[in-house]
């Protein structure tokens, strides 16, 4: 063996990478598979240390695999947060450099298709017609929307350029939906070109209607509250009525947050099990064995954590979410605590597979980590609309809430829970000023104008006990029945 090759065996195995493909080769080039969850918190992976919870496949993924445990989306402009969070995954771009349907952005599908990559796509499509027709030169059962009952899908296939319309399939359930399309995909290949699929998936977010083998395993053994469960959040911050607020009462229940965690953690192994199926077709297909494989989730959910149960806030259960490659030349079982957003994922992907990225992306390169132990960004900046504000540097974080003056500092490594505001502390004056004016420089580098004070502050106290909620029409009737007061107006 020539001395160059054998030193070159000799690191693969003392760095346990898979060899990597080179992207010159044509035909050889990495395959990509997709795979992204809506609403998950990054606490919900048993390998990631989670006992409660039951996640095979992705723990597979975990330990043939590099995770980012300190993965964030940006943040929303919109109560809905998936818009742009999926927008930003298809631009690397921050949601404050382009709109909800990609108008004018080369996307990730588009960049892999134009560069010899066949493109497919399924599940939820988030950002509009145009883009996705540019993004998948095919596509079965896309779910072209914002959220819907799990077991009414209003379906859509991608054919000779045209998103046709299917309507819903009766008796069926989306993740399986998402994986059905993804294995008969997969099982189509034939080696001849790399390609592109992006499955997206629809769970764990509401309606909590898992299948009711997977609600039982739950609720047989349910999992505990989060540990900073509140029966209410503690300040008005700008979003406590909005649709997923009203999924249970004020003061919240604990005995009902308990039950939703289980309908909740029940979506999120019903979908495990839907991704073990496509791992297995993966493993059939030729070529497959050379495929990247991300996974992904487009933000958290607060589930009880602060009194709350959606995500539109800045939280670390709402704005951190998993992420986590795998395959060849990914270093496996392995983890860093670097500082990422999910718009990273596009100049990564592009950095695995020889592709030239766009010269105006927000998003950083995500394998210098692996490959030189660094880190990619010193500070995480988010955001919410025009009411929330925060920074994250090192072990410290302070949220603002400029409609109402108010602000919030933890140090995340004493209080990775976020329980003690230490604001106020007369101790941390200085850290506040430092973190403050480090949060406008942030501004600056996005663009963002909104000033972290104002002259008339909305008033701070609520209380919403007993106000009146509605469920919104996507919610199947049991869960009118067991979460909803019926009588409210």
């Amino acid at each position: 063996m020539p001395a160059r090759l054998f030193c070159f065996v000799c690191l693969i195995l003392l760095t346990g990478l898979r060899p990597a493909v080179a992207a010159d080769q044509g035909e050889s080039r990495p395959n990509i598979l997709f795979l992204f969850a809506d609403d998950q918190r990054p606490d919900t992976i048993h390998a990631w240390g989670n006992p409660n919870i039951q996640t095979p496949n992705i723990d597979q993924l975990v330990e043939q695999g590099f995770s980012f445990r300190n993965n964030y989306c940006f943040g929303s402009d919109s109560g809905a947060v998936c818009i742009p969070s999926r927008a930003m995954v298809n631009s690397g771009k921050s949601y404050m450099q382009i709109d909800h349907q990609l108008t004018g952005q080369t996307t990730l599908g588009q960049l892999l298709r134009t560069n010899g990559y066949d493109t497919f796509a399924t599940g939820k499509w988030h950002n509009g017609k145009a883009a996705i027709l540019r993004s998948f030169e095919h596509g079965e059962n896309v779910f072209m929307g914002g959220m819907c009952d799990h077991t009414k899908v209003p379906l859509s296939d991608i054919r000779d350029g045209e998103l046709v319309s299917r309507g819903v399939k009766p008796n069926s359930f989306s993740s399986e939906l998402f994986a059905d399309a993804a294995v008969n995909y997969l099982n189509g290949r034939d080696g001849e070109k790399p390609f592109f699929a992006y499955v997206a998936f629809t769970a764990p977010h509401d309606p909590r209607n898992p299948p009711e083998k997977y609600r039982e395993m739950y609720y047989s053994n349910p999992p505990s509250l989060p540990a900073n469960f509140l029966t209410q959040h503690p300040f008005n911050n700008g979003s406590l009525v909005i649709r997923d607020e009203v999924l249970a009462p004020w003061p919240r229940p604990e005995d009902m947050v308990q039950r939703q965690l289980c309908e909740y953690y029940g979506l999120i192994s019903h979908m495990d099990d839907q991704i073990g199926r496509i791992l297995e077709a993966l493993e059939k297909t030729p070529g497959g064995e050379n495929t990247i494989i991300v996974y992904a989730a487009d933000h958290g959910l607060a589930m009880g954590s602060h009194g709350l149960l959606g995500k539109q806030n800045l939280y670390e259960h709402s704005m951190k979410c998993p992420l986590i490659f795998s395959g060849p030349g990914i270093p496996q079982n392995k983890q860093s605590e670097a500082l990422t957003y999910l718009y990273d994922i596009y100049p990564t992907l592009c950095d695995l597979v020889g592709v030239q990225p766009p010269e105006d992306l927000d998003g950083k390169d995500l394998s210098t980590v692996w490959k030189e132990d660094g880190k990619v960004r010193d500070a995480i900046f988010l955001s919410y609309q025009n009411a929330q504000r925060a920074i994250r540097a090192g072990d410290w974080k302070l949220i603002v809430y400029p409609p109402f003056n108010h602000q919030q500092l933890f140090n995340l490594a004493n209080d990775p829970h976020e329980i003690m505001n230490l604001a106020d502390d007369p101790q941390h004056a200085n850290k506040v000023k430092r973190l403050t004016n480090a949060l406008k420089k942030q501004q600056q580098q996005f663009g963002d104008e909104l000033p972290l004070t104002v002259e008339k502050p909305r008033e701070l106290a609520i209380d919403l006990t007993g106000h009146k909620r509605k469920p919104d029409s996507h919610q199947p009737q049991w869960i009118i029945d067991d979460y909803f007061d019926t009588d409210a107006e």
